[in-house]
């Protein structure tokens, strides 16, 4: 069997995690590429966490299980998975729980500004996160810029085109 390929792309809030992540979706299926594409965030966005797994890793990684289950059945041996704290080496236990072992990793973080994320952010957060929003992507950039895994490629956001990106982030896989 094929060793699973992922590429984990995570970055502050108001990165482009999103746009980018569905971007090299785009550009890896125009070249016949086969992929799988998950946003993070949606694997545990349950209220309140359940009892016993407080940061919801439990559910996150059953999810990602599940998920992956299902496309490698499939066929599929690439995914692209966008959450914030991908990128950081800690979080490999989840893919390991997930896809098995021998697993290639391609970590990209994407970067920007403050005021490029207060930008992105105010045009999208309409209710009453926006500064929680501000403050935790502030932590978030810090913590990510310190302890990103080894050997993670560092692409900036600010004043490029997402397909531009994109193509830089595709480039670093090798795909």
């Amino acid at each position: 069997m094929q060793r699973a390929e992922v590429l984990l792309i995570g970055g502050r809030s108001g990165a482009g995690k999103s746009s980018v992540g569905y971007e090299v979706s785009a550009l890896l299926r125009a070249a016949s590429v086969g992929h799988a594409y998950i946003e993070g965030d949606v694997l545990d966005h349950i209220h309140p966490a359940p009892a016993g797994d407080p940061d919801r890793s439990g559910i996150t990684g059953r999810n990602l299980k599940a998920l992956w289950a299902n496309y490698s059945e499939l066929g599929c041996r690439r995914l692209i998975y966008t959450n914030t704290a991908a990128v950081l080496g800690g979080e490999q236990w989840l893919f390991h729980g997930a896809l098995g072992p021998g697993i290639r990793y391609v970590h990209v973080l994407l970067t920007a500004s403050d005021a490029t994320v207060e930008a992105r952010l105010r045009g999208r957060e309409r209710g009453s996160e926006l500064a929680e929003q501000l403050r935790r992507s502030a932590l978030a950039a810090r913590r990510l810029d310190e302890h990103a895994a080894p050997g993670t490629v560092r692409v900036a956001t600010d004043g490029r085109s997402v397909t531009e990106v994109a193509r830089e982030v595709v480039a670093a896989t090798g795909w």
